[in-house]
Formats: structure tokens, sequence, C-alpha cells
């Protein structure tokens, strides 16, 4: 639980630099709220838009975090 909540910590971290519609996908589809994880289907009902714009969506904003992540890990290291 610990370890979980150490990760969820970093996450949220690196949330903040989504936009809305890319925070509310990742939220939604990893379970972040402490509800369950839903699908990109299910997203994609919710917000009106198709599952493979869903996919996009959740791809764009995981290497947005991802770049992110890296990017202050390097600097750390200097």
């Amino acid at each position: 639980m610990i370890q979980l909540n150490m990760e969820l910590e970093k996450i949220r971290k690196y949330i903040d630099i989504l936009d809305e519609r890319e925070k509310k996908v990742i939220i939604s589809r990893f379970g972040l709220d402490l509800q369950k994880e839903k699908t990109q289907r299910e997203i994609a009902k919710e917000l009106g838009i198709s599952r493979s714009y869903v996919s996009r969506i959740e791809k764009r904003a995981l290497m947005k975090m991802f770049h992110e992540f890296y990017r202050n890990e390097k600097e750390k290291r200097r």
C-alpha cells in the first residue's frame, strides 16, 4: 500500500502538465481517482468520442508525462 501511494504521488506530480481531456483519460483509464479502471470504449462513450481517439489521447498523454519525467531525472543527475 505504501509503494502504491508513492507511485501515485509520482504520477500526480506529472499529470499536471496534461490538458483537461488528457487528464480525464489517464485518470479514468488507470483508476487514479480510486475508482475501477475503465476501458477505452467506456471512456469514449463518456466523452462522446471514438475509441481510437481515446487511444491517441492516452498515448500522447503518456508520452508527455514520460518526457517530463525523463527531463527531470536528467536534470537531477547534473
